[in-house]
């Protein structure tokens, strides 16, 4: 199977990164089925990148299952899968409920789960590439980021393993780790003018990211010119996961 040839289903599809990702594999000429929660949203993003969609639940593993066997019915089969999927929670343990903790999971490493179990499902025989979204707080510890850290490093354990399982299948899996990035998502850190300042200081090349900053990176390895890279965390992040910014 061509993986050019094929399609790629990326879920969380109207979010800042979703849809900058589905712009992008559009622009390569990539075939791609939409999903997302919201229909509205979702229908106008349709629309725009004349791409099919569907409404999914991405925490329901069934629903999931139910958005890749209709893909699996597409040209090519699935060949591409991107989980865009996610929340942000900035909270310390202790004032952390458990129904916060929980939806967290369900949001992050949940969603995470599911698309690596659907999408290999239908990549065994054809293989492909499954890309996921952790965090940088997942590789570097950051203060009241607990709920959110452990959800992505959860992310990334899920991504290496899962990588390890499929790789003689022709399946490859890998995560991207962002910092923060400038999205619908992040929209009250950064409307904030002194967290907004702070933010940047964190990022050592002095800037938080944009959804084309991730996006290019899931592209990337998403595109089966990658054929040789499976198991990676890429940090796109400005350097905060590794480095310290000058005081």
């Amino acid at each position: 199977m061509n993986e050019d040839s094929g399609t790629c289903v990326i879920l969380g599809a109207t979010g800042g990164i979703g849809a900058a990702l589905a712009e992008r594999l559009v622009a390569d000429g990539r075939s791609l089925l939409l999903a997302a929660r919201g229909e509205e949203a979702l229908e106008a993003l349709g629309a725009r990148l004349d791409q099919p969609w569907r409404v999914c639940e991405a925490t329901d593993a069934a629903a999931v299952d139910e958005l890749f066997d209709e893909a699996a019915g597409l040209p090519g089969g699935v060949t591409g899968a991107a989980c865009c999927v996610g929340s942000i929670l900035l909270k310390p343990a202790h004032s952390t409920s458990p129904e916060e903790w929980s939806q967290t999971l369900r949001l992050n490493l949940d969603t995470a789960f599911h698309v690596v179990r659907s999408g290999a499902k239908q990549m065994l025989r054809g293989g492909g590439s499954i890309a996921l979204v952790a965090s940088a707080a997942a590789r570097v510890g950051l203060s009241n980021h607990e709920a959110i850290a452990a959800a992505k490093a959860g992310v990334i354990g899920l991504g290496r393993s899962a990588a390890a399982t499929y790789a003689p299948r022709g399946i490859r899996v890998n995560v991207i780790a962002p910092g923060l990035v400038d999205t619908p998502l992040a929209a009250r850190l950064v409307a904030n003018a002194a967290s907004l300042e702070a933010s940047r200081a964190m990022h050592p090349l002095g800037r938080i990211g944009n959804a084309q900053d991730v996006a290019s990176a899931l592209a990337w390895v998403l595109d089966p010119n990658q054929s040789w890279v499976t198991g990676q965390v890429i940090g796109v992040d400005g350097g905060l996961g590794d480095l310290r910014p000058r005081g």
